[in-house]
């Protein structure tokens, strides 16, 4: 049986958030513990979520998705409000974050791309001779590690 948020509901329980948002209830605890999102409790002690939850949610999941530490989405996060449920252009401003660090990721994996069968096809990374990607360690005087895909 699928449980859904009804449009009218105003919280979820784990279970529900867990199945709507496809993220296991332990992990739900676990950004809860990281301070990702919160809930509040019953009487019985159950977790109850707000809906807007959900939102922040699939924002930490597809954040994790482009390789964006926790602690990084959690102080974003931080940024939106806590008096009201965040709107599209709270969502939009926040996510303005990511772009500079994924236009670097982008350019890093167009290099890596374009130079595969170069720079890492003999698997040297740079090591202290590579006659066909790094003669002469050429590439030393710049710093350690695979320098093509480093440096701009």
């Amino acid at each position: 049986m699928t449980t859904h948020l009804s449009p009218g509901a105003k919280e979820a329980s784990v279970g529900e958030l867990a199945e709507r948002s496809g993220v296991a209830p332990s992990a739900l605890r676990f950004y809860e513990r990281e301070g990702l999102i919160s809930s509040r409790r019953t009487s019985g002690n159950q977790r109850r979520y707000s809906r807007d939850t959900l939102r922040r949610v699939a924002f930490i999941r597809t954040s994790q998705r482009l390789g964006i530490p926790l602690a990084t989405i959690r102080d974003v996060l931080g940024l939106l409000p806590d008096d009201r449920t965040p709107t599209r252009e709270d969502w939009a401003r926040i996510s303005e974050c990511w772009r500079a660090d994924l236009d670097q990721r982008i350019r890093t994996l167009e290099r890596l791309r374009d130079n595969l069968s170069d720079c890492i096809g003999c698997g040297c990374l740079s090591l202290d001779r590579c006659a066909l990607s790094n003669p002469w360690d050429e590439l030393a005087a710049h710093g350690p590690g695979p320098r093509r895909l480093l440096e701009d």
